[in-house]
C-alpha cells in the first residue's frame, strides 16, 4: 500500500486549497501555508512551478499515488487516441479506489484505497483487492455482504458531503455501482479546480 507521508489536511494548507472539499479542513479558517513560514508573502511562481503545482495536487488527490504509477497513467494517456488531458482524468478515475470513493463506500480516497487493499470489494462477483485495478465500462462493483454493516461504509453512504458521481450507477441499499463510461473532466466533481492540461505539458517538456 502506498505510503501517505503527509497527513491530508497539511497538503490542504501547503496548496492554500480544501483539496477534497472537506468541512473539517484548517484551510477554510487558515488559507496560509503550515510551520512558522507559513504566512511569508509568496513570490510570482514560474511556469514550471505551476505545472509541478498541477501535478502534485492530482497526484494527491487520488491518495498520493506513486510518482512511477502517476508517471504510467500519463504514458498510457498518451498513448491512447484524443485529449491526453481528457484521457489522464479519465484513467484515474477509473481506478478501484477512485470509483469505492465515488460511489461512497468509503469517505474519503485513503480510506477507499485501505478498503480495497483488505479485501472487502468485488468486481464482478470477483474479490479484487488491488487499489489501481483499472474499472472498465460496464463493470459492477459491490461491497462484500459480510462488510456491508461496517461504520465507515454505512456513515459515508449516509454522508450529505458529496453527490454520486454521473458516470456511476450506485445503488445505495444493495452497495453496488455500475462503472458506465470514463468521465470527461468537465463532469469529475473535483472539489477545487484541476488542471491536467498542465501535468502533461509538465511530463511533455
Amino acid at each position: 500500500m502506498t505510503k501517505r507521508v503527509e497527513a491530508k489536511y497539511k497538503t490542504d494548507r501547503r496548496f492554500g486549497q480544501n483539496l477534497w472539499g472537506r468541512p473539517k479542513s484548517p484551510v477554510n479558517k487558515r488559507s496560509y501555508g503550515p510551520g512558522q513560514h507559513g504566512q511569508r508573502r509568496k513570490g510570482k511562481t514560474s511556469d514550471f512551478g505551476l505545472q509541478l503545482i498541477a501535478k502534485q495536487k492530482l497526484r494527491m488527490y487520488y491518495g498520493n499515488i506513486t510518482e512511477k504509477q502517476f508517471r504510467r497513467t500519463y504514458e498510457e494517456a498518451a498513448r491512447r487516441k484524443g485529449n491526453t488531458a481528457e484521457n489522464l482524468v479519465g484513467l484515474l478515475e477509473s481506478r478501484l479506489d477512485a470509483v469505492v470513493y465515488r460511489a461512497k463506500f468509503a469517505p474519503t480516497v485513503f480510506a477507499a484505497r485501505q478498503f480495497v487493499n483488505h479485501g472487502h470489494v468485488r468486481v464482478n462477483g470477483r474479490r479484487v483487492n488491488i487499489a489501481s485495478f483499472r474499472c472498465k465500462p460496464g463493470d459492477v462493483i459491490e461491497v462484500r455482504e459480510k462488510s456491508r454493516n461496517m461504520g465507515l461504509v454505512l456513515e459515508a453512504l449516509q454522508s450529505g458531503e458529496r453527490d454520486f458521481a454521473e458516470y456511476l450507477e450506485v445503488d445505495p441499499k444493495a452497495m453496488t455501482a455500475k462503472f458506465t463510461r470514463q468521465p470527461l473532466l468537465s463532469e469529475v466533481p473535483y472539489a477545487v479546480v484541476m488542471e491536467p492540461n498542465l501535468v502533461v505539458e509538465y511530463y511533455a517538456s
